[in-house]
């Protein structure tokens, strides 16, 4: 028997970039390259011996070929993408893959992981690449510990982990200074120092100080840093003072590379939130990372605080 229907690869190119409207996001999605969607959708055209999409410099769009074809193959794909999967499933009970915003990872989970690994030795947990626009499409992780507020992920299994409660920092040097001149005395006097941010939370300053008891204050900001761990670099270098989480910047403070300069038991609405699509909320070893994972951050959240 002559088969008619093209091969699966094809078929998965078709559907996401008619989906996403781009070959550039179905490629991402899909972990190829651009130039492979292209082919694909090529050599599905030709095997019909008919336009499926329009091409334009903004986005892809159905023909009226294209667009009969999508809603007669969407349904039979993902039965098929979801048995497959399934099947895999059977072996990945133990098996859970992680994101992870890199210096929450670094600083914060990473030196904790060795419990977690005594606890359930069976699991084995692989750490994928962090994207900040995580969308759990394509061959995405299980879970992905963001940053951002709860809200943003509607539909979403999401529980908040750590991260909330934030501190100012600066450089020990620096804070001496300021008060063998008397000076330092209320929060409000840090709106006369340059105030570091990073680049993705830039209204933690005014939350912050709106929390010390400055309600009006309008800080202007010096310079903004894409990492945590260069922000807390440029508190080290004397560059000046920034607000940042407590998790992040305890073992600096234990050193005394850094101080606080008020210590006030502040949390923000913004920290780090362990995310995952809801159907992977029975996920075996996802369930037993979340149940450590929160215990663990508990603890520190009341070690901070306390």
């Amino acid at each position: 028997m002559r088969l008619h229907s093209p091969s699966m690869s094809e078929l998965h190119a078709f559907v996401t970039a008619a989906r996403l409207g781009s070959f550039t996001r179905a490629a991402e999605t899909l972990c190829v390259t651009q130039g492979a969607i292209s082919r694909a959708i090529a050599r599905l055209e030709a095997h019909f011996g008919k336009p499926l999409l329009h091409r334009n410099a903004h986005r892809l769009t159905l023909t009226d070929a294209g667009n009969a074809y999508l809603a007669a193959i969407s349904e039979p794909l993902a039965a098929l993408e979801a048995a497959s999967a399934a099947m895999f499933e059977k072996d990945r009970r133990h098996h859970l893959t992680l994101s992870a915003v890199p210096t929450l990872a670094s600083v914060w989970l990473v030196p904790r992981l060795p419990d977690f690994h005594r606890r359930h030795p069976e699991i084995r947990l692989d750490f994928v690449p962090y994207r900040k626009e995580e969308d759990f499409s394509g061959a995405r992780p299980d879970a992905a510990i963001l940053a951002g507020e709860a809200s943003q992920w509607p539909g979403w299994q999401v529980d908040y982990v750590i991260g909330r409660e934030m501190v100012p920092v600066c450089h020990p040097a620096r804070a001496h200074a300021r008060r063998t001149a008397n000076l330092w005395k209320t929060p409000h006097e840090l709106l006369a120092e340059p105030l570091l941010f990073h680049t993705t939370a830039p209204a933690n300053w005014q939350k912050w100080l709106h929390a010390a008891g400055v309600p009006n204050a309008a800080p202007t900001l010096a310079r903004g840093f894409d990492q945590v761990s260069i922000l807390l670099e440029a508190v080290k270098a004397d560059m000046g003072v920034a607000v940042l989480q407590r998790c992040l910047v305890r073992d600096a403070l234990h050193a005394g590379q850094v101080v606080a300069p008020f210590d006030l038991p502040i949390t923000l609405s913004r920290g780090y939130f362990l995310c995952s699509p809801r159907e992977k909320r029975e996920h075996p070893a996802l369930h037993a990372f979340r149940n450590w994972l929160l215990s663990v951050a508990q603890i520190d959240i009341q070690a901070l605080t306390s």
